[in-house]
């Protein structure tokens, strides 16, 4: 299932960039406070990940780079959310989410539900390795695969339907 989008790729010298990086900084903003409204919602519903995957996605690795790095940093100095402590192995994923997103966008051409797949997939995967090295803890790296799926799937199907609802734009 797939639909035509209009996928754009803005360098760092277009302010358009910036423009939608704030945009979708405030959206992983707003969707952690709520998704921290239930308990462990953070863990469940991953919602920081959200708008990094449409930015990446639909206007490209740089504004997907800058999405997926200023929202967990802004979410911490904000609202202590993440906590410091796991901040590293948050941002190492968002910036594997974007790269991958990007990557899915300009190979499909298209929003796919397999090109979101895949990049959600190489988040989590390339991700849980690179945070199990870096915490030496394999219970806590495999922590999203355990009681985030919820959150994946949110991910999958919200990110397309919010892509298919962007393809005009």
């Amino acid at each position: 299932m797939s639909t035509a989008v209009k996928l754009y790729s803005f360098n760092l010298a277009n302010t358009k960039t910036y423009l939608f990086a704030a945009l979708f900084v405030l959206g992983n903003l707003l969707l952690p406070q709520l998704a921290h409204l239930v308990p462990q919602g953070g863990l469940i519903f991953l919602p920081i990940y959200f708008f990094t995957l449409i930015a990446a996605y639909k206007y490209g690795i740089h504004v997907g780079l800058l999405t997926a790095v200023l929202s967990p940093l802004a979410n911490n100095l904000l609202f202590g959310m993440p906590p410091s402590a796991v901040l590293p192995a948050i941002i190492v994923k968002s910036v594997i989410l974007a790269i991958a997103a990007a990557m899915a966008a300009k190979h499909f051409g298209k929003v796919s539900f397999l090109g979101i797949l895949l990049a959600i997939l190489a988040y989590q995967v390339v991700g849980t390795g690179i945070e199990w090295a870096m915490t030496q803890n394999f219970f806590t790296a495999v922590q999203d695969f355990r009681i985030g799926l919820p959150g994946m799937l949110i991910q999958l199907i919200g990110g397309y339907f919010v892509l298919k609802a962007l393809a005009k734009i």
